[in-house]
């Protein structure tokens, strides 16, 4: 098999038949595979095309629910809570965003809370869709124990990332932070791992807390927090929001999102969005304008999520280059 240029059209009906096929039903499958595209055309390529035999492996063995029904709740009327049932995360997320995009127009902020799920691909996407909505968007998705706290050997909590998206007045987001409380994001380690390749000095500790290059001793070791202290204070706030708030499982207690031991992660996702309409009126377009200006307007400077934004042009022109190994993992998985 050789490699192939596939239109993202094409991507998501390979990854929707892929998942069908490894047991996942149409509820569940095709917001996961909208969100593989999503990845691929914004040039994520760890959270794309490169999860689907991941996922079909996870659905076979048990770790994720392929025909698992979500539940939505709505105890107070700025609180919404999901219960993934141990399913894609995506799918319980559309299952309750009805009633939270309901909730914050009517309240001015509200909350969604997930639990008993999954990973939930890129998490900028999430606040993104808020973001296009009209709306301020802050998301947490909590990740199985990677990380040890500074000074210590022993992981507690995940790559735990945060994203906050801010709408831009016509339909679009004006900028996107995305990011996680690693020094990188794990797959990337593990795309490393797969391709035989050092991964970047101040990355990983390997399973003694010694500074690593070896992709592999890596994993078996623990990410490094970004900053420091700092990054680990980070880690620990979404893990706060996305486990202890959402009712889904702590880091420590987490299956990995890769291999098939374990059963369901059971992690979370805790989504808030802000009306700021509800707040500071028409103000808050005109802050957010001029403190865009103010990055933009310096050469060099770019504001969050520019490189995405960039990512999706170019992919719209040339389409997605799937290698021939990966190809092959995804009809065999």
């Amino acid at each position: 098999m050789t490699d192939m240029r596939l239109t993202l059209d094409q991507v998501e009906e390979l990854a929707l038949e892929a998942l069908v096929s490894a047991g996942a039903s149409r509820k569940q499958a095709v917001p996961v595979a909208r969100s593989t595209r999503l990845a691929e055309r914004d040039g994520i390529r760890s959270h794309g095309l490169m999860y689907i035999p991941v996922y079909a492996e996870h659905l076979r063995c048990g770790k994720v629910l392929g025909a698992a029904i979500p539940t939505v709740s709505h105890p107070r009327p700025g609180a919404i809570r999901v219960d993934a049932a141990y399913g894609f995360a995506h799918a319980a997320i559309d299952g309750g965003w009805p009633v939270f995009d309901a909730a914050v127009r009517e309240q001015g902020v509200a909350a969604m809370a997930v639990s008993r799920s999954y990973n939930c691909g890129v998490l900028g996407h999430h606040a993104e869709r808020l973001a296009e909505a009209g709306l301020v968007g802050l998301c947490f998705t909590n990740a199985p124990a990677s990380m040890a706290p500074t000074g210590g050997t022993k992981a507690v909590i995940g790559t735990n990332p945060f994203a906050l998206a801010v709408p831009d007045g016509s339909g679009g987001a004006r900028l996107v932070i995305d990011q996680s409380a690693s020094a990188i994001a794990k797959s990337e380690i593990i795309l490393r791992a797969r391709k035989g390749e050092a991964i970047e000095p101040g990355w990983a500790l390997d399973a003694d807390g010694n500074p690593t290059e070896d992709a592999e001793a890596a994993l078996a070791g623990s990410m490094r927090p970004v900053g420091g202290q700092k990054g680990f204070g980070l880690g620990l706030t979404v893990e706060i929001f996305a486990a202890a708030l959402s009712g889904g499982n702590l880091g420590m207690e987490a299956s990995p999102f890769s291999g098939p031991k374990g059963g369901p992660p059971g992690t979370g996702q805790f989504f808030i969005g802000f009306d700021p309409g509800a707040f500071s009126g028409d103000g808050f377009g005109t802050a957010m304008a001029q403190l865009a200006e103010a990055i933009t307007d310096q050469e060099g400077a770019r504001l969050p999520g520019a490189r995405r934004a960039a990512n999706r042009a170019q992919t719209l022109r040339e389409g997605v280059v799937v290698d021939a190994a990966l190809m092959d993992r995804i009809k065999t998985a």
